[in-house]
């Protein structure tokens, strides 16, 4: 029974590796003939300053065919937010077009207000061209010095031009720029006729296809980002170091002497008044308080950690390159899932270790742990986008499809996990006897109390990962793209061993402070490196 864990971690390894092959495998590798078509996606769009409020591409009055055509999409590309159909623009390969109209149509006071609104929250229109993506914006204010919006004006652009660069038989890049001469004035609210035009631009390349991603992820390996990043390396080392010798002096100074003097003289110890963490030493392993809840959080914190170190497996192969549509999110949900037997297993072994009896309720729990807090967020945030008509809300299918990968793989695979936890027969072994009756621990100030001892059990392994911190959440919620994951898994491997120490240290002086009760304390200190490595991922 011990190999079977380690087998089925190697399994799910595998299973994560040929999941990422398959992610590799979809990346678009076509080659053209001139003259042939090339699919062009419309997106969405949105406010530049705020990339995580998108919206259709026709829920504006651009040109728009009768039936708009979507493109099919991955699981990982819906939850992404990405909603793709046919762009009213046709760019065969190497067929240069030069103010060809896609449509003549007049815009009523309606559409104008539509425009206008969108025009002053700088709105852009993101495309994939090839599997290449590609913004422009719609339009531009002219506020001519003046301090009040409503003497402002405002543009729409109506003639795009799209600038292609191909090699031999590719397409490699493409860009968009907008006439700025071709403008329709939509200050005033009332109908405009408009003919919207666009442009198409071939130019020969020598850049080979292999290479024609590198232009999203340069602005990452930039020098000065990249001695930012070193400097974060360097700052989280300090904190290791330090944080390292400060555990070594207190077990060469003050553990090792007391080993030392009970290995050689145990009686004379014996009639020695204790004091500190050996007073308190029959009570250290008596069982936490609400032993289920706590074996069901050790449960999904091993899972978490399980799938945060596939992730940057994935990542370290290059699964994760720039605008590798949904990679993460398809990533993710089937991990996830894969890993689910993991927490089912170290949840049920260790509740059984701790004697417990109701290990199907201690099941029950584990799987509900995470995904019931994850599932309400997702109810009132999807909610909130449905309402507002972002694509950020998932259609009734994906959603489907969540519920049955989870009734179909993640909670069986929890159940045999609980399964093999419970035939595991493992027998927790405490080093020393605990004593009948828990012993009465000591006022403790306010800063060793739990809420404290949090606060500082965060803030060191926070210190050490801030910098890239700015970084992820600046491609979370920015327009920055992170591709730096060898540094990003350095400064993760930093962070676990900042935790371990710092916890370790705390956890010391809480039984020196004769507070056997470390348990729940011991967790929640672990507790505070998860949230910044799923961020990281």
């Amino acid at each position: 029974m011990a190999a079977s864990p380690a087998a089925a971690a190697a399994l799910l390894a595998l299973i994560a590796l040929a999941a990422a092959v398959g992610v590799v495998a979809d990346g678009s590798d076509h080659r053209y003939k001139t003259g042939e078509p090339v699919p062009l996606y419309a997106n969405k769009v949105g406010p530049f300053h705020n990339p995580s409020e998108t919206y259709r591409y026709f829920d504006l009055p651009f040109c728009s065919p009768e039936k708009v055509k979507e493109k099919s999409e991955a699981l990982g590309e819906v939850l992404n937010g990405d909603r793709l159909v046919d762009a009213p623009y046709k760019l065969d390969f190497r067929t240069e077009i030069e103010s060809r109209p896609v449509c003549s149509k007049k815009l009523t006071t309606e559409d104008v207000a539509k425009f206008r609104n969108a025009v002053a929250k700088d709105y852009y229109f993101q495309m994939y061209y090839d599997d290449l993506p590609l913004w422009g914006f719609i339009g531009k204010v002219e506020k001519g010095g003046k301090a009040e919006p409503s003497e402002w004006k405002y543009y729409l652009y109506r003639h795009i031009i799209f600038d292609i660069l191909y090699n031999n038989d590719r397409v490699i890049e493409i860009n968009v720029h907008t006439d700025q001469s071709a403008l329709v004035d939509l200050t005033e609210d009332k109908e405009t006729n408009v003919e919207f035009l666009y442009s198409v631009k071939w130019k020969e390349t020598l850049t080979p296809f292999e290479k024609r991603m590198e232009k999203y992820s340069s602005s990452s390996n930039l020098p000065h980002h990249l001695e930012v990043h070193w400097f974060s390396i360097i700052n989280s080392c300090v904190t290791v170091l330090l944080l390292t010798g400060f555990l070594a002096t207190i077990l060469m100074r003050v553990l090792k002497n007391d080993f030392v003097k009970y290995a050689h003289d145990e009686e004379a110890a014996d009639d020695q008044e204790e004091s500190g963490w050996k007073y308190i030493h029959g009570d250290v392993f008596r069982f936490p308080k609400n032993k289920s809840l706590f074996s069901a959080a050790l449960g999904t914190g091993t899972q978490l950690f399980a799938l945060t170190t596939f992730i940057f497996l994935l990542a370290l192969v290059g699964v994760f390159y720039p605008y590798n549509r949904g990679a993460l999110f398809t990533a993710l949900v089937v991990i996830y899932a894969l890993t689910s037997g993991i927490a089912g297993y170290i949840a049920t072994s260790f509740y059984c270790q701790l004697e417990g009896t109701n290990w199907v309720r201690n099941l029950l729990l584990t799987g509900c742990l995470f995904c019931g807090p994850l599932f309400l967020t997702f109810c009132f945030l999807n909610t909130v986008a449905i309402a507002y008509s972002a694509t950020a809300a998932l259609p009734f299918g994906t959603i489907c499809v969540i519920v049955l990968i989870w009734t179909l793989v993640t909670f069986p695979l929890l159940v045999l996990g609980g399964i093999a936890g419970k035939n595991s027969k493992t027998e927790f072994q405490a080093p020393c006897r605990t004593t009948k009756y828990p012993r009465e621990i000591p006022p403790l100030p306010w800063y060793r109390q739990t809420i404290p001892q949090m606060a500082m059990a965060g803030f060191l392994p926070f210190s050490a990962i801030y910098i890239e911190l700015y970084y992820i959440f600046a491609s979370v919620w920015g327009h920055r793209i992170y591709t730096i994951y060898s540094i990003l898994f350095i400064v993760f491997i930093i962070l676990l061993i900042v935790t371990a120490f710092i916890t370790v240290a705390l956890t010391y002086f809480q039984l020196a402070a004769e507070d056997h009760e470390w348990w729940w304390r011991h967790l929640s200190s672990l507790a505070t490196w998860p949230a910044s490595a799923m961020h990281s991922s």
